[in-house]
């Protein structure tokens, strides 16, 4: 059998947008770390939320081995997956003016914790108002988004503003509008995106920055182990039990 050139042609996509964001975003990426680590420093609490596909990066960075145990998912009910039926309510349910504002005022969220808000198009009245919510609370928002979309599409939030309008540091991904890396003769769509990659990488390199700035601070970062390694239960049990009041994904 021989190779697909398409897959070959899906990773050079992929490794080209990875090197982009490496080299484009470092200094973003860096910033975000700090701000993470100025609230765990603080004693304040982690946050990341995701749309529909977007949320599979923010769920990549909760409850993790290697991750930090105080990050939390803000779940907002039928968005976070396609599990829900019809998948499209997901779709539908971002374009919901107030959603945000309820899930934030229900949620433990408070001034100085730290918000990761996803969301490719970033165009959508959920993430817009999530992000404007979170900072009239008093939040630091991160917003991790294709700033391609807010140049070239027109925002559906009453506001006319996109989530990058609304955040203290914000992370381009820089994926094309479309989010579809490939064409080929005789396929009348484009195909094989590429964002769940490359912001499930951003959010990792933010996570690894946090850790960098809290140790040079003489902190230690509060990570998880893997529960599938000797002494990884041991381990987190303690991280839990210390960081148990900054923690809300287990009861």
């Amino acid at each position: 059998m021989s190779e697909s050139k398409l897959a070959g042609q899906f990773f050079d996509a992929a490794i080209e947008l990875l090197g982009r964001v490496r080299d484009e975003e470092s200094l973003n990426i860096a910033a975000a770390g700090a701000v993470i680590a100025d609230a765990v420093e603080a004693g304040g609490r982690l946050f990341a939320f995701g749309a529909g596909h977007s949320s599979l990066a923010a769920q990549d960075v909760v409850y993790r081995a290697g991750g930090f145990a105080l990050m939390n998912l803000l779940a907002v009910p039928g968005v976070v997956g396609v599990d829900v039926m019809p998948a499209t309510l997901g779709s539908a349910l971002e374009r919901v003016d107030g959603l945000a504002g309820a899930v934030l005022d229900s949620s433990p969220a408070r001034p100085g914790d730290v918000l990761v808000i996803i969301s490719l198009s970033g165009r959508n009245a959920l993430p817009v108002e999530m992000a404007m919510n979170a900072r009239a609370l008093g939040l630091k928002v991160i917003g991790v988004t294709s700033v391609a979309y807010a140049e070239n599409t027109r925002s559906r939030h009453v506001s006319g503003t996109f989530l990058r309008d609304h955040c203290d540091i914000v992370l381009d991904s820089k994926i094309a509008v479309g989010d579809a890396e490939l064409t080929h003769e005789g396929i009348e769509a484009p195909f094989a995106p590429a964002s769940t990659v490359v912001t499930s990488a951003l959010m990792q390199a933010t996570m690894a920055a946090a850790a960098e700035s809290l140790v040079a601070r003489g902190v230690e970062p509060p990570l998880l182990r893997s529960g599938n390694v000797d002494g990884g239960h041991e381990w987190n049990g303690r991280v839990m039990t210390e960081y148990g009041d900054r923690i809300f994904f287990r009861h």
